[in-house]
C-alpha cells in the first residue's frame, strides 16, 4: 500500500496542516444533538473555527468508553429519536457545506446491525471519509477492513498506553488515515492537564508508522492544544466541545473554542513549553 494511499483523506489533512508547521485539530460533536438541524449547525461551527478534520459521534445506547459529557448528550440524542440512518444524512448535509474530511466515531455494534458492506457503501455514498472504531481491533475487523478498502474509506484504530509494541505495530499496521493515541487511560473526558502518559505512547507509535499520530482524550483548552501539539501530528477534541452545548452555548460556543483551540495548536513550540 503506497504512503498517498494509507494517508486517506484525514491523514492527507493532517499532513497539510504539518507542512504548515503546526499539529491539525480533529473536532468531534455527536450527531443528532441538541436536535438534528442543531447538531449540524454545531459541527459547521467546527469547520467555521479552523477544525483540520471532523468526528461525528454515531449515538449509541451504552456508550462505555465516553465520558458524562458525551453520554448526556448521545442518550439525548437517542431519546429524540435519532437513529444510524440520520447520521449518515448529518454526514451527507456536513459534506454538501465542506471539503473537510468527515470521520464517524462509533461502537461496532450499530454498523454490525446495519450491515458492514452495506454501512461502507452507504456512508461513502454521502462522502464520508472513514471510521474511528474505539471498540474494534484489526483482529476482530476483517469485515471491516475489507469493506473499508473497497470503498477507499479511512480505518483509525486506538492505541494506548497499555498497549505493548507488539500491538501498537499491528494496530498502526491496519489503520489508514491517522493513528488515534488515547492520552488517559479511562474513559474520555475534560482533564486538567495533559497527559504525561502521552508523549510516550506517540514516540513508540511513531517507530512503527509513517502514518499521522493524533493525540485525543482530555484537551479543553488552548493551552493543552499547544502543549499537545508540541510533540503529536493532531490534537483531538471532544467533550470540551460538546460541553459547549450541553452548557447552552449552542454553535457560537462551538465555534469561539475551537478557534481557541486552533490557536494553541499554531503556537510556536518554544511559546507551548512549560506545561
Amino acid at each position: 500500500m503506497s504512503e498517498v494511499v494509507a494517508l486517506g483523506k484525514a491523514g492527507t489533512a493532517i499532513r497539510k496542516a504539518n507542512a504548515e508547521g503546526r499539529a491539525g485539530l480533529v473536532g468531534y460533536l455527536p450527531a443528532g444533538y441538541p436536535s438534528y438541524d442543531g447538531g449540524i449547525d454545531a459541527i459547521k461551527a467546527l469547520v467555521d473555527g479552523g477544525c483540520d478534520v471532523l468526528e461525528i459521534g454515531l449515538p449509541y445506547s451504552d456508550p462505555v468508553m465516553d465520558g458524562p459529557a458525551i453520554q448526556r448528550a448521545a442518550e439525548a440524542a437517542l431519546a429524540g429519536g435519532f437513529r444510524v440512518k440520520d447520521v449518515l444524512r448529518t454526514v451527507e448535509a456536513v459534506t454538501a457545506y465542506t471539503d473537510v474530511p468527515v470521520l464517524v466515531m462509533t461502537y461496532w455494534n450499530p454498523i454490525e446491525r446495519y450491515g458492514v458492506d452495506r454501512w461502507a457503501t452507504d456512508f461513502a455514498g454521502v462522502g464520508g471519509a472513514g471510521l474511528i472504531t474505539p471498540d474494534l481491533i484489526p483482529e476482530e475487523g476483517a469485515e471491516w477492513i475489507a469493506a473499508a478498502d473497497k470503498n477507499e474509506l479511512d480505518k483509525v484504530f486506538l492505541v494506548a498506553p497499555s498497549s505493548t509494541d507488539a500491538r501498537i505495530r499491528s494496530t498502526t499496521a491496519a489503520c489508514r488515515g491517522f493513528v488515534y493515541a488515547t492520552a488517559v487511560m479511562g474513559v474520555t473526558g475534560v482533564r486538567s492537564a495533559a497527559s504525561d502518559l502521552a508523549a510516550p505512547l506517540v514516540a513508540r507509535t511513531k517507530a512503527t508508522t509513517e502514518l499521522p499520530v493524533g493525540v485525543g482524550i482530555g484537551v479543553s483548552n488552548a493551552d493543552q492544544a499547544a502543549a499537545l501539539a508540541a510533540f503529536t501530528d493532531a490534537v483531538i477534541v471532544g467533550s470540551a466541545l460538546v460541553k459547549q452545548l450541553l452548557d447552552g452555548a449552542g454553535p457560537a460556543g462551538v465555534r469561539s473554542l475551537t478557534e481557541s483551540l486552533a490557536e494553541g495548536v499554531r503556537r510556536e513550540p518554544s511559546a507551548a513549553a512549560g506545561r
